[in-house]
């Protein structure tokens, strides 16, 4: 797998996409009314919920998902987010050699 260090650490440079990154992490601790399977990822306009409108939260999403931090499912009409581990345990690893 190879990372984009650079569009990562953009992504990561924004609080609310870092507390995104927080909520996919617990989500049923975050998203327990969804009506779909959590297993499924987060539904977009689950973050509305939060306080975000949902075009933030489109950008937001958008930009999490061209770094490689989250993964998307379509199932119908809706957009599921999950975290996508494998990059960012790749990422860390390579801060860790490089820093």
């Amino acid at each position: 797998m190879s990372i984009h260090t650079e569009d990562i650490l953009k992504a990561l440079a924004h609080p609310v996409r870092r507390e995104i990154l927080s909520w996919l992490k617990a989500p049923e601790q975050h998203f327990a009314g969804q009506e779909h399977p959590l297993e499924l990822g987060v539904c977009a306009g689950q973050f509305e919920r939060c306080g975000l409108s949902q075009s933030t939260v489109s950008t937001h999403l958008g930009i999490l998902q061209r770094a490689g931090l989250v993964q998307t499912r379509r199932v119908g009409q809706w957009i599921f987010y999950q975290r996508n581990e494998a990059t960012i345990a790749e990422f860390v690893k390579t801060l860790q050699a490089e820093l």
